[in-house]
């Protein structure tokens, strides 16, 4: 697994685009990163193999660290360009982060917009009415965890389904659902 994650972290670093990495990755790691402390534990620091496993730890961490950032950052970068994060380059884990923070960020440059335009938008309080949204499925869509922490779906074309907002609004972008006008 440290060859994994040093590869994952140079390729990561090296190149400017998003590269893939496996679904289970994090979890992989997890398993790992649990393995050497683990192991660090029942070794004596000052023998040769005691200070190797303890470097071995300090490396694992700051790599792990390094690509988890550098990751979330050209995530980040991706939605503020208004680019499309190819899903199937991200993990499990980063998968949901997108889902929950590419709504995030359009809301608040909606908002940037609106003042550069001499409008404030009125502030809604987060009512849960208010933040649902109904929409008509056109794809399927395996169940989904809504913003709310809640399971949806799965969706067949043609469903109809009251959504958290952000929810609702990828499943839009990602041209699996369109909004239905409520009154």
């Amino acid at each position: 697994m440290y060859d994994e994650l040093y590869q994952a972290w140079r390729k990561e670093r090296e190149n400017s685009e998003l590269q893939p990495l496996p679904r289970d990755f994090y979890r992989r790691l997890t398993d790992y990163v649990k393995r050497v402390r683990e192991g660090g534990r029942m070794i004596d620091e000052r023998t040769v193999k005691g200070r190797l496993v303890k470097r071995e730890a300090e490396n694992v961490r700051r790599l792990a660290k390094e690509l988890m950032e550098t990751r979330l950052n050209k995530i980040i970068h991706m939605i503020l360009e208004g680019k499309t994060v190819p899903v199937s380059t991200l993990t499990e884990e980063e998968a949901a982060l997108y889902e929950n923070l590419s709504p995030q960020i359009e809301s608040h440059q909606k908002l940037i917009e609106n003042i550069l335009r001499g409008r404030l938008p009125e502030v809604k309080g987060r009512a849960r009415e208010n933040n649902l949204m109904v929409v008509r499925i056109l794809k399927e869509v395996p169940a989904i965890i809504g913003a709310d922490m809640k399971t949806y779906g799965p969706f067949k074309p043609e469903d109809v389904a009251a959504l958290p907002r952000e929810n609702a609004k990828l499943l839009i972008k990602q041209g699996v659902a369109v909004e239905i006008e409520t009154m």
